[in-house]
């Protein structure tokens, strides 16, 4: 991951830096990113706003063709909108099949970082570059069920790698615990500096888990969308999964 000069996309004003913010993130141990397939539509710039008011630094947006998988979501609209109204972070989740078709797109409607799915694409490779060139960070996403060997060629060549714990298509999902298997496999291969995400049924009961195997940032739809207070929510759950974490520490020096 290079440290890469970058102006502030629409909506961000015209501030130029030198950044590697990707690797910053992955260094704060534990982020949470709320999903908002899980949000109030209806009110989507408002949720945004509770959303920064409570300290979130990435919006994770679910993009869905109702191919790939049996849902459809949000498009280059909705995410050109977002772009509009926040600084946050946007991380798009493309869970669409041919996604070299669109990378250019949706990097340019203001996404910050783009991942696809190593089971919808011909040339990984050829997408990672894709969206490289854009001057957008790239990341890869392994679906529930799919074989970690899918994505160990790649890694080296992303700034995230995302792991389903349910099958990629709708919210509100249980958390599947052997996903934890995949995710421990997978630490071995990425750097502290690589953002590693789990997305699927994280809340308060699941969070220190995948924390403890080894993810940093955590993909929290209904787990965040449910409470009154979505920023006393956020730091519950990154408490718990900081919790996890020293409570491992502890047991492995005992």
């Amino acid at each position: 991951m290079d440290a890469r000069l970058t102006v502030g996309s629409k909506g961000r004003g015209s501030i130029l830096c030198l950044e590697n913010w990707t690797a910053r993130l992955a260094r704060e141990r534990v982020v949470v990113a709320p999903s908002l397939l899980a949000s109030d539509f209806a009110n989507l710039e408002s949720e945004v706003r509770r959303l920064e008011d409570g300290g979130a630094q990435v919006i994770h947006v679910d993009v869905m063709d109702g191919v790939f998988v049996p849902n459809i979501s949000v498009g280059l609209p909705v995410v050109e909108a977002l772009r509009r109204v926040t600084t946050l972070r946007l991380d798009v989740h493309l869970m669409i099949i041919d996604p070299i078709r669109y990378v250019n797109a949706f990097c340019n409607a203001g996404a910050d970082l783009v991942s696809f799915h190593v089971e919808a694409a011909s040339e990984p490779r050829e997408v990672i570059e894709r969206i490289r060139d854009c001057g957008v960070s790239p990341g890869l996403a392994l679906n529930y069920g799919s074989l970690v060997e899918r994505v160990v060629p790649f890694a080296s060549l992303v700034d995230l790698l995302l792991v389903m714990s349910v099958p990629a298509g709708f919210g509100g999902q249980k958390f599947h615990v052997d996903a934890l298997n995949s995710i421990r496999e997978l630490r071995s291969v990425l750097s502290e500096d690589s953002l590693f995400e789990i997305d699927g049924g994280i809340d308060e009961t699941t969070i220190g888990k995948a924390a403890v195997a080894g993810v940093n940032l955590f993909v929290a739809g209904t787990g965040v969308f449910k409470a009154d207070n979505y920023g006393e929510q956020m730091r519950i759950l990154k408490e718990r999964a900081l919790r996890a974490i020293l409570l491992e520490n502890g047991r492995q020096t005992a």
